[in-house]
């Protein structure tokens, strides 16, 4: 019995060390799992963090400065959607957020200014997060999953590589870095700037939608606590190139309610009408602060935007060859910024506009106002100042008509490149008219301008006669227009100097559009239909046509008559020549305002027999600048898949402006009335 119980006892004894052994294995591993779990931290209720998408107006196109560049702390993070190896910069780990945001070479994005902003109005123990994610010029097809596959098949070259910086899955690489994102702190609104690609698409909404609503649902975030904000487009003015992109978008909280539009009212923007300027994203960028303050319960705080510090004119800023004599300024420099000066005691805040964007001048605190600009494109520009919200032309300038009214002008020159439109030593000049004659069309007097060539008049030309090119300016500009603001005298006398160009007579009219189109009145401005400027039409053909052969000496047949216009002027050169070939032989277009063109059936189907087209018409031509708002690339295509012949040219570096015309006059007249 006693055997018994002391085996009894050793066997439980034996069962309590087996235990204990197998105890301290697990105690020896106990350990790693505790430092495991004293790795995971708890999700920062203060990091607020907003998932930012879009195209090219979220992705940034204007270069980022100084006060742009610096971080504004660790209270704004970025965790970067793509590498950035020049600034040390990981996919998915956060850094402090300054310029760019995007990716790299990318430009200045409202996100910059959105956080500094929030940074600003929040209590400092609140930090912001952003991940950010744009493609410029992306369809808002290539943020939904069921689309992106297809999408990238179509899209073009250009955007190929942006779409490879995602892995080809933008909406992908947003959310799988959102997931990540919310194991730090929590997403706390949505920042979408999109819509220009989509301007018109009846179907945007409500795939905006889906885009959110997927958003929502694969990172499991209720509406209610994550609104959407979505920025309007550059308006410029009501000029934008995707003006009408802007009733769509303010439109949107109809379709998806928990969505708030960013006004852009009065957000300066860059030459191109599309793209704002930097002044423009930090504004629109502050906007949608404020905004995002407000829905979290705070007081909105602008961040400090720093001035602009004491303009200083550099020793090689020469006085602007359109400079009223006795004038110091406008100034250029060789970098090509333009410096202003006006003195306006009573002045509060004035402003000059030039190349689509409103400078401040700066007062010197004795009635003296200052403004320096972003070196601009060479080539003539307009502008106008505002002295607390009313326009005026700058007195020290020429004044020129333009924009529907006479207007300031200031030309950045060219180097040698230009000269072809600047009067050279020893080259004859020849003579620009001024002539009035009677329009039997309209019952009453019309005004003119006439160029003709040096030789047209030496006593051994008396009897000789020349070809004419009529050639029209754009909407809002005049007949006095070519020969001041385009040179066009000085193009054709150095022309035909070289034996580039034959003499010839150049003929200028307003053409009746020197008033704006009323594009809100609903009437057509398709090619052809458009009743803009046709008024014009029965006048050049009925009362000036026959007065210039009347009244000079000219070859009067159609084999020596031209017509050729810029903008609207290459609108009515195609209504007129294309429906009265038995007077004209020779056509141009520069940056011509040419719209809803079938060319199979237009003008009665005048291109649909290639062979025939091409005997009447003997020399075609079309020219538009590089960053045109209008080009004719498309209609240069269609005709040529036609048979049609046309030559054509895309200025470099250029907009729609006259450096885009002269350069296609240029080109244009040394091919007309030779065979």
């Amino acid at each position: 019995m006693l055997q018994s119980t002391i085996k009894t006892i050793l066997l439980a004894s034996a069962l309590l060390v087996l235990p204990a052994s197998m105890s301290a294995q697990k105690r020896k591993a106990a350990p790693k799992k505790k430092a495991v779990a004293e790795q995971v931290k708890p999700v920062d209720e203060n990091f607020y963090i907003f998932l930012c998408f879009g195209q090219s107006n979220m992705e940034g196109a204007a270069r980022p400065e100084a006060q742009d560049l610096a971080s504004p702390g660790p209270r704004f993070l970025l965790m970067p959607a793509v590498d950035f190896p020049d600034k040390g910069r990981k996919m998915g780990e956060w850094c402090e957020a300054s310029a760019p945001l995007c990716r790299p070479n990318t430009g200045l994005t409202p996100a910059d200014w959105f956080g500094r902003t929030l940074v600003a109005s929040l209590p400092e123990n609140i930090k912001i997060g952003v991940i950010h994610v744009a493609i410029g010029g992306i369809d808002i097809k290539g943020f939904l999953p069921d689309s992106i596959k297809s999408y990238v098949k179509t899209a073009p070259n250009w955007m190929k590589g942006m779409l490879a910086a995602y892995d080809n899955n933008p909406y992908e690489r947003l959310v799988t870095l959102a997931k990540k994102a919310q194991k730090d702190g929590v997403i706390k609104g949505i920042l979408m700037h999109q819509g220009e690609t989509n301007t018109g698409d009846p179907k945007w909404a409500g795939m905006v939608k889906q885009v959110y609503d997927n958003l929502c649902g694969d990172l499991q975030l209720k509406p209610e606590d994550v609104p959407l904000y979505a920025g309007n487009i550059v308006q410029a003015g009501g000029k934008g190139v995707c003006i009408g992109c802007k009733k769509q978008i303010d439109e949107l909280p109809l379709t998806l309610h928990t969505s708030q539009v960013i006004s852009s009212d009065d957000c300066t923007n860059g030459p191109d009408r599309l793209h704002f300027d930097a002044a423009g994203y930090r504004e629109l960028g502050c906007r949608y602060g404020e905004a995002v303050a407000r829905n979290l319960g705070f007081e909105p705080k602008r961040p400090h935007i720093e001035m602009l510090k004491r303009i200083e004119v550099p020793a090689d800023a020469f006085i602007a060859e359109t400079t009223v004599p006795g004038n110091e300024f406008p100034k250029v420099d060789k970098q090509g910024r333009a410096y202003f000066s006006i003195a306006a005691p009573e002045a509060r805040k004035v402003i000059v506009d030039i190349c689509n964007k409103k400078y401040d001048m700066q007062s010197d605190g004795k009635g003296n106002f200052m403004a320096v600009t972003d070196p601009l494109p060479v080539g003539f520009h307009y502008y106008f100042m505002e002295i607390n919200g009313v326009r005026f032309i700058d007195p020290a300038t020429e004044t020129f008509f333009g924009c529907n009214r006479e207007a300031g002008g200031i030309e950045i020159p060219e180097a040698a490149e230009g000269d072809y439109y600047r009067p050279q030593q020893g080259v004859p000049a020849g003579q620009v008219r001024s002539i009035y004659y009677y329009s039997n069309e309209q019952q009453t007097w019309r005004h003119a301008m006439v160029y003709t060539p040096a030789e047209y008049e030496l006593k051994a030309n008396a009897k000789k006669r020349y070809p004419v090119l009529y050639l029209q300016h754009g909407m809002g500009e005049d007949e006095t227009g070519w020969s001041k603001q385009g040179h066009m005298q000085h193009i054709m006398d150095n022309a035909i100097a070289k034996g580039e160009a034959v003499p010839m007579i150049v003929v200028m009219e307003s053409g009746d559009v020197k008033a704006p189109f009323n594009f809100a009145s609903g009437a057509s401005n398709e090619q052809g239909r458009s009743q803009y400027g046709a008024s014009f039409y029965p006048v050049l053909l009925n009362d000036l046509i026959p007065y210039i052969d009347k009244t000079f000496r000219t070859k009067s047949d159609r084999e020596n008559r031209a017509m050729a216009g810029l903008s609207w002027g290459g609108h009515q050169t195609f209504d007129v020549v294309l429906t009265n070939l038995d007077k004209f032989a020779w056509l141009g277009t520069f940056s011509g305002a040419i719209f809803g063109l079938d060319v199979k059936t237009a003008y009665d189907g005048v291109f649909a027999n290639a062979d025939t087209f091409n005997k009447q018409i003997h020399y075609m031509y079309m020219n538009w600048g590089e960053q045109d708002f209008i080009k004719s690339a498309d209609i240069v295509k269609q005709l040529r898949e036609l048979g049609v012949k046309v030559e054509a040219n895309e200025s470099k570096g250029t907009a729609h402006e006259w450096l885009t015309w002269r350069r296609g006059l240029h080109e244009f007249i040394p091919h007309l009335f030779k065979k």
